[in-house]
């Protein structure tokens, strides 16, 4: 199945969260939309190279009307880190009720600090109301590695979900729990969003059999249409639709 239509973001407000692949998963939409807009409701890194323009504005809805290479991106400040600021979520929701219908509003929602895992802080997501599509991210591959703040964003947090201490071994089921939870990927859903769950990084055979695991755990734990096997640096992203 095509990225697109596997995460439904054809014309609509679709919000990454979690860890492991939120800012390769946009690009990659960006990538296959006619008409994208890519922005945050947190800081992001500079990503000029990935879409045709970046406006860095106070009012993104007056930006947008002057758009004529897509995909645009679209902040609100540039930070001395070299980082941008991303607006607050209302500003999103002002955004895509102003923008056409067939514009696709793509935004970042969460940090990870280039981990592969995390459960939210108390101020995550960012989400806007507008948000049509919802999907909490993790790598494959932060199964069996420990649960430190090498791999793992918030430990302190997956911890609490999961039971597991710093240092245990994270498991495939450990992932599926905080991806499920309502204190994990499911935090502060909009009422009428829809939730794709996303599996990245599953670049082997092995990585797959867990991949598989982690969605077959999601669907214990969740009433969900579907998750989302990927490995967004190839070419054909999704791997498998599982449901």
């Amino acid at each position: 199945m095509d990225l697109v239509d596997a995460l439904d973001a054809d014309g609509a407000v679709t919000c990454v969260v979690g860890a492991g692949g939120k800012k390769s998963t946009l690009y990659a939409l960006a990538d296959r939309l006619d008409r994208a807009i890519v922005t945050a409701t947190v800081r992001i890194p500079p990503f000029a190279e990935r879409v045709a323009d970046v406006r860095v504005t106070e009012s993104p809805v007056r930006a947008v009307d002057s758009v004529e290479e897509w995909p645009v991106g679209l902040v609100r400040e540039r930070e001395r880190s070299d980082r941008y600021f991303g607006y607050d979520p209302a500003v999103i929701d002002e955004l895509a009720a102003a923008v056409d219908d067939d514009v696709s509003v793509l935004v970042k929602a969460d940090g990870a600090r280039t981990r592969w895992f995390k459960a939210p802080g108390e101020r995550e997501p960012q989400l806007p109301t507008a948000a049509d599509v919802v999907v909490p991210i993790a790598s494959v591959r932060v199964v069996g590695k420990a649960l430190t703040d090498e791999h793992v964003h918030r430990l302190e947090r997956v911890g609490a979900l999961t039971g597991l201490a710093p240092g245990d071994r994270i498991s495939a089921a450990d992932v599926a729990t905080v991806l499920a939870s309502d204190r994990g990927g499911w935090k502060g859903i909009p009422a009428d969003a829809t939730v794709v769950p996303l599996v990245n990084m599953v670049d082997s055979p092995e990585l797959e059999r867990t991949a598989r695991e982690i969605a077959t755990g999601i669907l214990d734990r969740r009433d969900v249409a579907r998750i989302v096997l990927a490995r967004m640096i190839d070419d054909r992203p999704v791997v498998d639709v599982v449901r």
